[in-house]
């Protein structure tokens, strides 16, 4: 007989760390040395998944929907109008809808296709990093970090180089809707929101009448079957494109280079061995991951280890904590590039149904500029206090990140 989950005397994860930003390492650190005694945690309004199996077995049972919604619903702040004008994404999709669109959407994200951009994202991050060498310093996360996966997005799209400026401004803006300050920030999410829809809308139409190489294009074409996506679907997989492809990035990059910084050895030999980046990549985000959580809701009721956790039970994977299990990784603390003791996946971009559409994007542009940035900023240091954002934000990254190097001339390109 399984014993319902709010029944069971369970170890209490610290509300106080929750919220507290300056806390947030104390609080992955409570969380790990917790993860050493169980593998259940209460939390505020749910249960912590600590354990590696344990997050992978309960994000690929289907049970379990995406959370993501409730980032809107379960905000006080939200206005009725903010409220009405939400759509289905395949972020958050479940059952037959999620299959439908990632069926006809997963051509389009193959390895394949990230491949083809990778000219194009040593490009952009060269011309990046021509802005900064030369001085020897840099606020690595506001001259690199920011600005980086903005034109690979858009050429991903085929949006012009003239529209840089303006899908950086809609994807800071549409951002602001997980950093808890809705009350003020709504007015700004729904103009870029609008904005974005007509420009998508108008982009559609020109490619429908010439199609081109890019990702759009591929999105209207896609079809199985007869099925295929409708232009409001359309709309909503570019805002998806956004939401997912930019800060993660951005943070990603930024948690990287924080920690390489303290690992000179492995600075140098990414510098010189560019191939060493498939491998070094996987270990940072295993270690300094930006999705450190995912959420789920019981879509009914779920037993699992005898445990009964009823329907509308919210849950959050822990995938931090997982990265550290120390049952699957032998000396979970250190980096250690060629890991023989498991063929355990990293777990920052998540499992299962929802796991990452964009990963082989994301693996692309990390591996890509991780060898310029090592090549050309050699010697790097951490000159001054890094600026994380705040707690509640959904990616967790660096806002400021100063660095100091040994200066390089810029590269002619």
């Amino acid at each position: 007989m399984a014993t319902r989950v709010d029944l069971l005397d369970l170890p209490a994860v610290s509300p106080r760390a929750l919220r507290s930003q300056k806390d947030r390492a104390e609080h992955l650190q409570e969380l790990r040395d917790l993860a050493e005694a169980t593998w259940l945690a209460k939390g505020d309004i749910g249960y912590t998944i600590l354990k590696y199996d344990d997050v992978v077995a309960m994000l690929r049972d289907k049970r379990w929907h995406s959370a993501v919604g409730l980032i809107v619903e379960l905000n006080p702040d939200v206005t009725p109008e903010f409220r009405a004008r939400r759509r289905e994404s395949i972020l958050s999709a479940e059952g037959d809808t999620h299959v439908r669109l990632r069926r006809l959407v997963a051509p389009a994200f193959s390895p394949r296709n990230a491949d083809a951009l990778r000219p194009f994202m040593r490009e952009v991050m060269n011309d990046l990093l021509n802005n900064v060498t030369e001085s020897g310093t840099s606020d690595f996360a506001l001259d690199i970090c920011n600005p980086y996966p903005i034109p690979i997005i858009c050429e991903l799209l085929g949006a012009p180089r003239s529209d840089w400026e303006l899908f950086s401004r809609w994807a800071s803006d549409i951002l602001r809707v997980f950093d808890s300050n809705l009350k003020n920030d709504i007015p700004l999410i729904m103009a870029a929101q609008d904005e974005l829809d007509a420009y998508t809308r108008d982009l559609i139409t020109a490619r429908r009448k010439s199609p081109k190489d890019d990702l759009l294009s591929s999105l209207i074409s896609a079809e199985e079957q007869g099925d295929k996506l409708s232009n409001d679907e359309l709309v909503m997989m570019v805002e998806a494109v956004i939401i997912g492809g930019t800060d993660t990035t951005r943070n990603q990059l930024g948690l990287a280079v924080a920690l390489l910084a303290n690992h000179p050895d492995e600075w140098q030999r990414v510098a010189t061995q560019p191939e060493h980046a498939q491998r070094l990549i996987e270990e940072v985000m295993r270690i300094n991951g930006a999705v450190r959580a995912t959420g789920r809701l019981a879509s009914q009721d779920i037993e699992y280890k005898d445990i009964l956790f009823p329907q509308g039970t919210l849950i959050f994977p822990s995938l931090a904590t997982g990265n550290f299990d120390g049952d699957v990784f032998n000396n979970p603390e250190q980096l250690l590039t060629h890991r023989t003791e498991s063929n355990a996946p990293q777990l920052t971009f998540g499992s299962g149904i929802h796991y990452c559409l964009g990963a082989s994007l994301a693996r692309a542009e990390l591996q890509e500029a991780l060898p310029l940035i090592a090549a050309r900023m050699p010697h790097i240091k951490i000159s001054g206090p890094v600026r994380y954002k705040v707690a509640t934000a959904g990616i967790y990254g660096p806002d400021s990140l100063p660095v100091t190097f040994t200066p390089t001339p810029p590269l002619i390109l």
